[in-house]
């Protein structure tokens, strides 16, 4: 297991202890994908970014010029998870685009300030993921 894995695992350990809380982290959610390749669930703590009745997932990889795992594990395969807090929902990942996904940057940004930084350090648009929460 490398690095980020063994510290992903904590975080996860930890979120799922205390309702959605990680001591030193900002609201998290947890996003459960099945791996493009192998097939296999992948579990990745990602920054809550709420959009009214939607959550937005942001592929920054802190500016990386390549995509997160992740995300291409979503093309994939865009059923996934998703845990926030106490709720875990399943829902259809919808990869936003034009305009629609400017705004959506833009309110990632409000959220985590860094994401403007990331997309000033590379040359790829990254990716905001739209999880719609089910009807209820």
């Amino acid at each position: 297991m490398n690095p980020w894995q063994e510290r992903n695992e904590g975080v996860i350990k930890e979120f799922r202890a205390n309702g959605g809380k990680v001591g030193g982290w900002a609201s998290l959610i947890l996003l459960t994908t099945k791996g493009a390749k192998t097939g296999q669930e992948r579990i990745i703590p990602l920054m809550y970014v709420p959009d009214g009745d939607r959550i937005l997932a942001v592929a920054s990889k802190g500016g990386n010029p390549k995509h997160p795992e992740w995300y291409l594990n979503i093309l994939a395969h865009p059923e996934v998870t998703v845990e926030v807090g106490n709720e875990k929902f399943t829902t259809t990942a919808k990869i936003l685009t034009g305009e629609e996904r400017a705004r959506a940057y833009k309110r990632a940004a409000e959220v985590f300030p860094p994401y403007a930084e990331y997309q000033q350090k590379t040359s790829r648009e990254i990716p905001v993921i739209a999880l719609d929460r089910p009807a209820r």
